[in-house]
């Protein structure tokens, strides 16, 4: 297989050939820039979150009226000032991300470090086991106490002031301590909101900056959700208890008044994060998966409304990571307007469906990446994300995912693909997909470690297969690579999931592996007791005998479709296209501020603190669909213009044909392969992680050890307990294992 051409050297190395001497100068070059990008970032945000976190003293909110009274004669005024205070710094911070991005360009794996000796990580130890969290690191658990003691010191300062505060001789005390206090419940909710949307912009370049994959930052959404709406919940519930003692609970619910905070938007905002708060729990989330997503769309008028609520210059309090959120989601609106080719497909007794998706060279993507999928056949809607099973080094033109059937959506998926009766009209047997992502790590960090486990359940195997795929692509080819030593422990409950290994030959992509790489598979059947009269892994007829099809599925003749597969918008993206986006929109969106301002506002003494909020949304919007808009449309006509010139190099070349052959060639049986030998199945027991964690430390030795684990809570679990379990009893000569998580529901 020809490599890529892709460019990917750091923006400030120099292309042409180097010198041992110009190569150090420069490396130097980027490495102190890095440094530099790296401490200003970290100096930004400690004093932005610190400002956040000590804004409920008395002192701190004097500074912030002593900054307001010298900067409102800023174009915007007082929302001007507080822009710059509470959301310019994380917008700042993006913009140094973009910068630490292009000088990094695309990541190399990092040399091995010069200490023998393996060391504890905060962010991959686990202290938490079970619980509302799930599995929390230490590095989580910080961050939970962080966002804990800011809202109890918060809360605390805010009764004790009010305590403080004499009450106006016409109110009872009684109701003017609840208002009080519902007035800053909701501004807490408001600090907790300025990082909501953060976690959840999934190609965001934020997240690619501190190298957090979306499913993980999920889980930060997730609990930052439940407690801003805790928040405003309170908030509205001291509100509604103070207007009901006062005999005007129906009178001020409906209120809509033009200068100060309009009540009845409030209210509407109020509901509608209910309802997504209330239909995001595990239980209902579980129940009825649809209801979960379409509820969710609320947020639209949850943000308007909010904005309607307070006003321009309260709203700006926030704004920073709503605006970096709609730039995420405008992008993903673009990339999911194309429709992909569905190159083939096929079904596994287990009841999984492999799809294989057209993509175009350029697009990059690691081992451990998810993308969103949507197939239009079965909903407009729906979008399910689903694991990437496939190596980036299997094919430039391929991109390869397994589903397993677990609802509804995935059953009718499957039932379309195994259709035995042929239909007349062929057009029922089309599939039109699009996609969003890929999303994943900036830094592939499943090659970080010489030693890895990785313990699958079911079909979490699938990102492993990605990893074995690609371990053994970067060896034969000599790309750099770490692991030495794999494990793979993979639990299913019946013997018929057993051909999802079959989906990789590791023997024919790299052949002789096992001279370079030790590559073990146990296998524990929990739900069988002794092995089947037939082997799955016999043969591909195998999969025939069960009466199940295999069949290619043609991509849709839509006038939609196009032939450049999925588009690279999204996901790890290309550093100087998205950096641009970003940086072009928030410039946008700061011009048209100012324009709204100069020549509409302020010369029209626009007063009404609802209008001006809306206008403050519009113009959010506003700049990410022109100005964005205008860079996304350049970088598609690029992209067009490169995947047509790539496809006529591969017409010249022939290999197109070679490697779409070879993609599908490693889809064979293992039932020749070395591998086979390397392969130990048992039947009617599970995983004994205690006594996995003895031999490979006995194997091993000191050293660190990478610890991948994709499946359900129950065993992400069980593998995190162990590992804490180790670490506190570990001797001197055994390894430290590192946990990591891989998705198994988003």
């Amino acid at each position: 297989m020809e490599k890529e051409t892709v460019d990917s050297t750091p923006l400030l190395s120099p292309t042409k050939e180097k010198t041992p001497s110009s190569s150090s100068s420069s490396s130097f070059l980027v490495s102190a820039t890095k440094w530099v990008i790296k401490y200003l970032i970290c100096i930004i945000f400690i004093g932005w979150a610190g400002f956040i976190f000590l804004m409920p003293e008395e002192s701190v909110n004097e500074l912030m009226s002593k900054w307001i009274n010298l900067t409102t004669g800023n174009p915007l005024g007082t929302a001007g000032s507080i822009f710059m205070l509470f959301s310019a710094p994380i917008l700042i911070i993006a913009f140094l991300a973009i910068a630490y991005l292009l000088v990094s360009g695309e990541d190399h794996i990092p040399e091995k470090k010069s200490t023998k000796y393996p060391s504890f990580r905060l962010w991959t130890f686990p202290v938490i086991i079970k619980g509302p969290f799930g599995v929390v690191s230490a590095t989580e658990l910080i961050g939970i106490v962080l966002f804990s003691a800011y809202v109890i010191f918060a809360i605390y300062n805010y009764t004790m002031r009010a305590l403080a505060s004499p009450s106006h001789h016409h109110l009872d005390r009684r109701i003017f301590m609840l208002e009080i206090l519902g007035l800053r419940f909701g501004g807490i909710g408001l600090m907790c909101m300025a990082f909501l949307f953060l976690p959840v912009s999934r190609g965001s370049v934020l997240l690619r900056y501190i190298d957090i994959p979306f499913e993980h930052a999920t889980r930060y959404h997730v609990w930052l959700g439940h407690l801003t709406m805790a928040l405003f919940t309170i908030h509205g519930l001291l509100y509604c208890v103070a207007w009901a003692m006062d005999g005007r609970l129906v009178e001020e619910l409906i209120q809509w008044k033009d200068i100060g905070v309009a009540n009845l938007p409030g209210v509407i905002a109020l509901i509608a994060g209910l309802f997504m708060w209330v239909t995001s729990l595990p239980g209902v989330r579980t129940w009825n998966f649809e209801l979960f997503f379409y509820t969710h769309q609320l947020y639209i008028i949850f943000v308007v409304f909010l904005a309607l609520h307070v006003g321009d210059f309260v709203f700006t309090m926030a704004a920073g990571g709503i605006f970096l959120f709609i730039l995420d989601r405008f992008l993903r609106f673009c990339q999911s307007r194309r429709t992909v080719k569905v190159v083939s497909s096929r079904c596994l007794p287990c009841g999984t469906v492999e799809l294989v998706l057209s993509k175009p060279p350029n697009l990059r993507y690691n081992a451990l990446s998810f993308i969103f999928l949507q197939i239009r056949e079965l909903s407009w809607l729906q979008w399910h994300p689903f694991s990437v099973s496939s190596s980036p080094l299997d094919g430039k033109n391929h991109l390869a995912v397994l589903i397993k059937v677990l609802g509804k959506w995935t059953q009718n998926l499957r039932d379309r693909i195994t259709d035995a009766d042929e239909p007349k009209d062929l057009s029922v047997k089309t599939i039109t997909a699009s996609v969003e992502g890929p999303y994943g790590h900036e830094v592939p960090y499943h090659l970080m470690y010489e030693n890895l486990i990785l313990v699958a359940g079911g079909i979490g195997l699938s990102p492993f297969l990605a990893i074995l795929s690609d371990v053994l692509h970067r060896v034969r080819e000599g790309k750099p690579c770490r692991p030495r030593n794999i494990l793979v422990v993979w639990a299913v409950k019946k013997s018929n999931e057993l051909p999802l290994l079959s989906s990789i030959d590791m023997e024919s992509i790299c052949p002789s592996f096992s001279d370079k790489v030790n590559i073990n598979v146990d296998i524990y059947v929990t739900r069988e007791s002794d092995p089947p009269l037939v082997s799955p892994f016999t043969s591909f007829n195998f999969l025939l005998e069960e009466g199940h099809v295999y069949k290619p599925i043609k991509s849709s003749m839509c006038p939609m479709s196009s032939d450049f597969g999925m588009s690279v918008l999204v996901g790890t993206g290309d550093n100087f296209w998205s950096g641009l986006y970003v940086i072009s929109s928030t410039v946008g969106f700061v011009i048209l501020l100012v324009l709204l301002y100069i020549f509409y506002i302020n010369p029209y003494g626009v007063y009404k603190w609802w209008y001006k909020g809306l206008l403050f949304v519009i113009c959010m919007v506003a700049s990410v669909v022109i100005f964005g808009g205008f860079v996304v449309a350049l970088w598609h006509f690029c992209e067009q213009r490169s995947s047509v010139k790539e496809k006529s190099n591969d017409s010249v070349k022939g290999d197109h044909k070679i490697e779409q052959n070879g993609f599908m060639a490693h889809k064979s049986s293992i039932q020749d392969s070395s591998v086979a030998k390397s392969i130990v199945t048992r039947y009617g027991s599970r995983p004994n992680f205690k006594e996995i964690f003895e031999g490979m430390s006995e194997n091993w030795g000191h050293v660190d050890v990478g610890v991948l684990v994709c499946g359900p809570p129950t065993l992400q679990e069980s593998v995190a307990n162990e590992i804490r379990a180790h670490s506190m009893i570990r001797q001197r000569h055994y390894p430290i294992f590192h946990f990591h998580s891989h998705s198994f529901d988003l």
